[in-house]
């Protein structure tokens, strides 16, 4: 088998690091291993693949390089001495965090530890974080806590204190382009291309790569701001850009619920399009809640998709306005970015940039997100349009 690090790209010191704390529970010497660790890093970096590559290190009975059977049950999720907490709402709930810290303090069933890995650990409020920082506080001596977060300062700073942090970079985009061919059988061209207007994003990279739609949903939200011309194309684009993110949304989830909901009943013994006993009914009802809050989250991840390609779109106009170094992002409609650099200052440019990250602010605070939309496009109006 490959070493469990081996799917990983451009993270080698993290790597090293790491690699060094699973190999040192081996060979009796504990210097490099402690009982709290946290994973940063930019989206799409890698924070939980290096978590999960972690995990099957320590969990692996006497391989640091990670054996087969155990690697096939962690990326089930399957392994009894594994503990996860992933949720795709926008916060996650206390009595989730409850749950796991309880689990953490049993003794590890088949391996040397027990493993508890939080995804998305900034989505914690204070009062779920101090819930956890009593478990990292005194953890049992042989659990093993792995949070992943974007930064530090998503943390309390009572967790930081008690965690050994490990930072990723962002990969290069050739080293995300290798991955995509060598792990997807992506074809060198499309492999390219996926990382570069990914920006290193391995997710989005190799969605990018292996879905022609999602490709043409992209395609959509430049041609889109292209064209805003007034404040009524500005109102209309927003109304297109929210109805992309809504169908790149739906597209994400509907398989997964699909899959989700046959896999409940069939748990209950019900055939498909089978009567559902009334005692029953309560348990499909949560199942339905968790799906429409899935639903929620993946829009508003849909949308915030949108709004990093078009601070990507107006990153290369401005490169092109100061003459700037560097290969654009979308080197694919270079014949289109520069007559638009032609059609502005690089200070209206970069109000349109500033606009983007408001918006992204407003919609994280529930403002609307079309409202958001309209007030950030209206600053993209170029040629002399109404404003």
């Amino acid at each position: 088998m490959a070493a469990v690090w081996d799917e990983l790209t451009g993270q080698a010191d993290a790597i090293a690091i790491v690699e060094a704390a699973a190999a040192s529970t081996s060979d009796g010497d504990s210097s490099s291993m402690t009982h709290s660790w946290l994973i940063t890093g930019p989206p799409g970096s890698g924070r939980s693949n290096l978590a999960y590559a972690f995990a099957t290190a320590l969990l692996s009975p006497g391989d640091p390089e990670g054996d087969a059977a155990t690697a096939r049950q962690v990326a089930a999720r399957t392994h009894p001495d594994l503990g996860v907490l992933a949720t795709e709402r926008v916060i996650i709930p206390i009595d989730e965090v409850r749950d796991l810290v309880a689990s953490s303090q049993f003794s590890p069933s088949v391996g040397r530890f027990r493993v508890m890995i939080i995804e998305d650990a900034d989505r914690m409020v204070e009062r779920t974080s101090n819930v956890l920082l009593k478990a990292l506080e005194e953890p049992p001596p042989r659990t093993v806590w792995i949070l992943c977060a974007p930064s530090e300062a998503d943390l309390i700073p009572t967790i930081r204190s008690r965690v050994r942090t490990v930072r990723l970079r962002v990969p290069d985009v050739a080293e995300v382009a290798a991955l995509l061919e060598r792990r997807d059988g992506v074809e060198p061209e499309i492999a390219l291309r996926a990382a570069r207007e990914a920006q290193s994003h391995i997710g989005m990279a190799h969605r990018l790569a292996t879905n022609a739609e999602a490709r043409e949903r992209r395609e959509r939200t430049l041609d889109l701001a292209l064209g805003i011309r007034s404040v009524s194309s500005a109102v209309l684009a927003a109304a297109s850009l929210h109805e992309l993110a809504k169908a790149d949304a739906d597209a994400i989830t509907q398989e997964k619920d699909g899959q989700e909901r046959d896999a409940a009943l069939r748990s209950l013994g019900i055939e498909p399009g089978g009567t559902i006993p009334p005692a029953l009914r309560s348990q499909l009802k949560a199942l339905d809640e968790d799906q429409k809050r899935r639903a929620t989250r993946s829009l508003r991840d849909g949308i915030d998709r949108i709004l990093v390609d078009l601070l990507s779109l107006y990153r290369d106009i401005l490169l092109l306005q100061l003459g700037a170094p560097g290969e654009p992002v979308n080197v694919r409609i270079l014949d289109r970015l520069e007559p638009a650099a032609a059609a502005s200052t690089p200070a209206e440019t970069l109000a349109t940039m500033d606009a983007i990250g408001v918006a992204r602010d407003r919609i994280e605070s529930n403002v609307s997100p079309v409202l958001a939309l309209e007030a950030m496009l209206v600053t993209a109006i170029r040629n002399g349009g109404a404003r």
